[in-house]
C-alpha cells in the first residue's frame, strides 16, 4: 500500500483534494471513478513507478495497442510464458516509449505481480477496461480468449474513429481553404482596389469602407492576423481540455443538426460493445457501466453511465435507470435492452445492438459530406457575395456619377 497525494474533478468541473491509501494510481482512479470523479493528478512519496507511467503514457496510438493486444494472444495460445512474450514484443515494438514500458511490464511479471497489476500502472496506456478485461482472464484462466475479445473491440473503436475523422476531413479543408484564400484576398487585392477607389474618389458604402479597413489591417500586420488565429486555435485546444471547456462543447455537438446524429450513435456503439465484453466476461453491472463511462467520448455520456450506475448499484433494473437518458440513447436500444434482462440474453443482445449502431455511423459518415456541403457552399455564397456586392456597388455608383 502507499500513500498518494490526488486531485479529481467531477463532470459539473466540481474539484477535490486529499490523500488515500491504496496499493497503486490505478486503483486510486478506480475508486474516485465510483465516486463520480475523474483522477486529473497523483504523486506519492516514491514517485519513480507514477512518473514513469506518466512519461511513457505519451504518444503510444490505438493501432499500436492493438498490434501488441493481438501479438500477446497469439503467443499465449502458443503456450510462451507471458514475461517471455511481453519481452519479445519489447523487442519488436518501434516506438521506444512503448518498448520501455513493455520492459517495465516484464520485470514486474518476473517479480511476481499480476498482469492487470502491471498495466494498471500505465493507466495513460492501458485503459481501465483493458486492465480489467486481463484481470477477467487472469482470474478465469482464459487470458488468450479475453486478449482477443479486448483486441476486438478496440479493433471496432479504431475503425470508429478513422470513420469519423475521415468524414471531417472534407468540411476542414473547405474551411481551411476558405480562410486561407479570405486572408489572402484582404492582403492583396483589396489594398489595389483601395487605392483605386481613393484615387477616384469615390463615395464608399459603409460595407466597403469595412472591407478596406481589414484589407488594409491585414497588409500591414499579416503576422498579427496569424498570431490571432494561432491564439484562438490554442484558446480553443486549451478550453477542450478543461471539464466545463469540454462540456460546452459537446453540449454543442449535440444540438449540431448533422454532427447530433453520427455522436449519439458513436456513444451508444461504445457503451454498447464494451458493456456487452466486460458482462460477458464476468463484471458485474455496476462495475462495467463505470468502466464503460471512462471509454465514451461526450462528457454527457460519462455523467448518465455514472449516473445509471449509481441507480444500477440500488437495486433498480438497468433498463429502468437508462429510460430517463432518452434524450442520449435512442428508444429502440432501451426497449432492447430490456428485452434482454426478461430473456437472460443480455450480453447478445447489447453485441448485436452495437453492431448496428456501428453500421449507423458507417452509413451516415458516408453521407456527412453531402450533407454539409450545402452548409458550406451557403457560408461561402454569402462571403463571396458580401465581399463581391461591396466591391462592386462603388464602381456601380462611379457609372451612374459618370
Amino acid at each position: 500500500m502507499a500513500q498518494f497525494n490526488f486531485s479529481a474533478k467531477s463532470i459539473d468541473g466540481k474539484e477535490i483534494k486529499g490523500t488515500r491509501e491504496v496499493e497503486d494510481e490505478y486503483q486510486l482512479a478506480r475508486a474516485l471513478r465510483q465516486e463520480g470523479f475523474i483522477l486529473a493528478s497523483a504523486l506519492r512519496s516514491d514517485r519513480k513507478t507514477v512518473s514513469l507511467a506518466r512519461f511513457f503514457g505519451r504518444g503510444v496510438s490505438l493501432k499500436e495497442k492493438i498490434f501488441f493486444c493481438k501479438n500477446l494472444q497469439v503467443m499465449s495460445s502458443a503456450g510462451l510464458s507471458l514475461p517471455r512474450a511481453v519481452g519479445i514484443l519489447a523487442d519488436q515494438t518501434a516506438n521506444r516509449s512503448f518498448s520501455k514500458v513493455l520492459a517495465e511490464v516484464k520485470n514486474q511479471l518476473i517479480k511476481g505481480e499480476s498482469f492487470s497489476e502491471a498495466l494498471g500502472k500505465y493507466p495513460n496506456i492501458f485503459s481501465e477496461f483493458f486492465c480489467s478485461m486481463a484481470k477477467v482472464g487472469e482470474e478465469t484462466g482464459t487470458l488468450a480468449n479475453v486478449l482477443s475479445i479486448t483486441a476486438g473491440q478496440m479493433e471496432k473503436e479504431y475503425a470508429l474513429k478513422s470513420k469519423i475523422k475521415g468524414a471531417m476531413v472534407y468540411p476542414a479543408v473547405i474551411l481551411v481553404a476558405m480562410i486561407g484564400i479570405g486572408v489572402l484576398m484582404l492582403a492583396t487585392v483589396v489594398p489595389q482596389l483601395a487605392a483605386t477607389f481613393e484615387d477616384l474618389k469615390v463615395e464608399l458604402p459603409m460595407t466597403t469602407k469595412f472591407i478596406i479597413g481589414m484589407g488594409k489591417f491585414t497588409e500591414s500586420y499579416w503576422w498579427m492576423v496569424i498570431l490571432v488565429i494561432a491564439g484562438i486555435a490554442g484558446i480553443v485546444s486549451r478550453l477542450l481540455k478543461t471539464s466545463g471547456g469540454k462540456k460546452v462543447i459537446d453540449d454543442i455537438l449535440l444540438k449540431f443538426p448533422a454532427i447530433a446524429p453520427i455522436i449519439r450513435n458513436v456513444n451508444s456503439a461504445y457503451t454498447l460493445r464494451n458493456l456487452s465484453a466486460l458482462v460477458a466476461g464476468g463484471v458485474s453491472l455496476p462495475r462495467a457501466l463505470v468502466i464503460t463511462s471512462d471509454t465514451v467520448s461526450n462528457v454527457n455520456y460519462t455523467a448518465a453511465l455514472l449516473a445509471i450506475e449509481a441507480r444500477v448499484k440500488k437495486g433498480e433494473k438497468f433498463s429502468e435507470a437508462i429510460r430517463d437518458f432518452s434524450y442520449l440513447y435512442p428508444a429502440t436500444m432501451i426497449q432492447m435492452v430490456k428485452v434482454g434482462e426478461e430473456t437472460g440474453e443480455t450480453s447478445n443482445i447489447l453485441i448485436k445492438l452495437a453492431e448496428f449502431y456501428e453500421n449507423e455511423v458507417d452509413e451516415q459518415t458516408k453521407n456527412f459530406a453531402a450533407v454539409v456541403e450545402p452548409m458550406l457552399m451557403i457560408v461561402i455564397g454569402a462571403a463571396v457575395g458580401f465581399f463581391a456586392v461591396s466591391m462592386v456597388q462603388p464602381m456601380y455608383s462611379m457609372m451612374d456619377a459618370i
